[in-house]
């Protein structure tokens, strides 16, 4: 078996955040991935949420949206997810994660690599 080189130095990191509508998840996930920020969007069924907020009990439909990415482009993403987010207070927490397949956590890191300008 032939030497291979060293495997990806990127650290992958998961976001995990909450929309009101499958639409406004897509289109913050558009500009996320479109901004290189995140690799993928995954934006998954809609769900029940039980929650207090401002002293109710609230009952709501929401859809939760993971975001892959890598731990360099950790803070530009946060800044950015809550910049777009239509929520006064959204959900934005950064799950663990302590590896992945290399083939994979390179083309994170590929993908969220900012872009090359060509002059």
């Amino acid at each position: 078996m032939g030497k291979q080189g060293p495997g990806p130095k990127a650290k992958p990191l998961l976001v995990y955040t909450t929309f009101g509508n499958a639409d406004d998840a897509e289109r913050v996930g558009a500009h996320l991935v479109a901004e290189r920020l995140a690799a993928c969007a995954n934006i998954l069924p809609p769900m029940r949420s039980v929650y207090e907020w401002n002293g109710e009990l609230t009952r709501e439909s929401e859809t939760a949206m993971l975001l892959k990415s890598v731990e360099a482009r950790r803070d530009a993403l946060v800044a950015r997810l809550v910049e777009l987010h239509p929520y006064e207070t959204p959900a934005v927490l950064i799950l663990p994660v302590d590896g992945g397949a290399a083939p994979f956590v390179a083309w994170l890191e590929a993908q969220t690599a900012p872009a090359r300008v060509i002059t």
